[in-house]
């Protein structure tokens, strides 16, 4: 049953005539229905903020796909997680996203709309399918914001990240005012 609320969730957030009642729902709620845990943000690991908010802009620093019981999704695609590992690993690094974004604003209603992300990829350097991977969690920014997570987007291969993080991805959301 759950999965069929998310897939009816999912499908409706990008069905063209569902899209103008999507702006009117509350993100904390589509969380829930989608049964998605937030976290507890990470700590930075160096000298860095893992949000920024200038105006009403928030800048979120890379993050990693961060397990629900604690560490992280390592590894390379293409040697040692498949593509759909990969879009796994990039859904969890969407909730890892929110999560901070949470913390950092209090309540995801004051998301205006998700402006751009940027995600890296830990490939071999013959993997091609970057996109298909960063789709998890462009996906999930648009089952949880209906059109207001849709983004500008980028998706590219890295021949390493961080402690072998299988993908790193960082946001630009703006505020509403």
């Amino acid at each position: 049953m759950k999965k069929l609320i998310i897939y009816i969730l999912a499908v409706t957030a990008m069905h063209p005539l569902v899209s103008s009642a999507q702006n009117n729902v509350d993100p904390e709620a589509r969380i829930k229905a989608l049964g998605i845990q937030l976290i507890t943000p990470t700590p930075p690991i160096a000298n860095y903020l893992k949000a920024v908010r200038v105006g009403n802009m928030v800048y979120l620093s890379g993050h990693g796909p961060d397990k629900p019981g604690g560490g992280q999704v390592t590894g390379k695609v293409g040697v040692d997680l498949t593509v759909e590992q990969a879009n796994d690993a990039a859904r969890l690094v969407g909730i890892s996203l929110l999560s901070t974004l949470k913390a950092e604003i209090g309540d995801l209603k004051k998301v205006k709309r998700i402006v751009k992300v940027t995600g890296m990829v830990n490939a071999v350097d013959t993997f091609t399918q970057h996109p298909k991977v960063i789709n998890g969690c462009s996906d999930l920014l648009v089952q949880v914001f209906g059109e207001n997570g849709k983004h500008a987007r980028c998706a590219v291969g890295m021949s390493s990240l961080p402690n072998n993080i299988a993908v790193e991805i960082e946001m630009i959301v703006e505020l509403k005012e």
